[in-house]
């Protein structure tokens, strides 16, 4: 074997190699967050605790939900440097944590927002149902609009990307995974609303919208991807709407917002 293919053998094994300990960590970040969200409500408006402890639980709910869908992103940046270590794709990838760190304190301060204006106007069997049901119908919607596919195109199709904005260094892999960290976050925050609308502390909802997330930047089919999608959210929407008792897996509140 030419010396050529020896490296290029070498470079396909280092890649597999930075995608298992990815998936890997992911399934510790799994780990630790059924651990830390056991007895926990998981029905919707449930109580977020400290700003601190939410965020904690929130970035390892991340790594848990996006490393898989990353990973070849992260592969593909890893083959485009030509060096070997594991110093700029762990800064590429922490990035992601950053932002979607950052995008944890955002959902945070509008929910606890909401919760001190509206408060009982929010339990369940006042407005929290309809307000649950339509955050549902809009994150459908959004699935369908142009900022999506934009925003959609760039997790499915990161070569152009990362050649458009190319940084060397460990301080360059930060600020382009910060940047494609933005797209993933215009992608994916109306799949993090429904989650909250669901439950967010509620383990098998955080495990059908990571399923979404993941077939939507990895599966061929991009059209069958997205309206499996949105086909998914309008069923739950209905659902919570119409008849909750009825959806699969949620759990509904029986007292006021604060019981919940």
């Amino acid at each position: 074997m030419s010396s050529p293919e020896l490296q290029a053998l070498a470079d396909s094994r280092a890649r597999l190699g930075l995608v298992a300990l990815l998936i890997g960590l992911a399934a510790l970040a799994w780990w630790s967050t059924i651990r830390a969200m056991a007895g926990m409500g998981a029905s919707p408006g449930v109580e977020l605790g400290a700003l601190g402890w939410f965020i904690g639980v929130w970035v390892v709910m991340m790594a848990a939900m996006m490393l898989p869908a990353v990973s070849p992103t992260v592969a593909l940046y890893a083959r485009m440097t030509r060096q070997n270590g594991l110093t700029r794709p762990v800064a590429f990838t922490s990035a992601y944590l950053v932002a979607w760190g950052a995008a944890g304190i955002g959902a945070y301060a509008l929910y606890a927002l909401g919760r001190h204006a509206f408060g009982a106007q929010l339990g369940w069997h006042a407005g929290g149902r309809w307000l649950a049901g339509s955050v549902l119908a809009l994150a459908a919607l959004y699935e369908l609009t142009p900022l999506k596919d934009v925003c959609l195109s760039k997790c499915r199709s990161p070569l152009g990307f990362l050649l458009g904005t190319w940084r060397g260094g460990a301080r360059g892999a930060f600020a382009m995974g910060s940047r494609h960290a933005a797209w993933c976050v215009g992608c994916c925050w109306a799949l993090m609303a429904a989650l909250f609308a669901l439950g967010v502390m509620s383990i098998l909802w955080m495990a059908v919208i990571a399923a979404l997330i993941t077939v939507e930047k990895v599966l061929p089919w991009r059209r069958i991807a997205v309206w499996s999608t949105t086909l998914v959210l309008l069923a739950l929407a209905v659902g919570v709407l119409a008849v909750p008792g009825s959806v699969p897996g949620l759990v509904i509140p029986s007292g006021g917002m604060t019981g919940m």
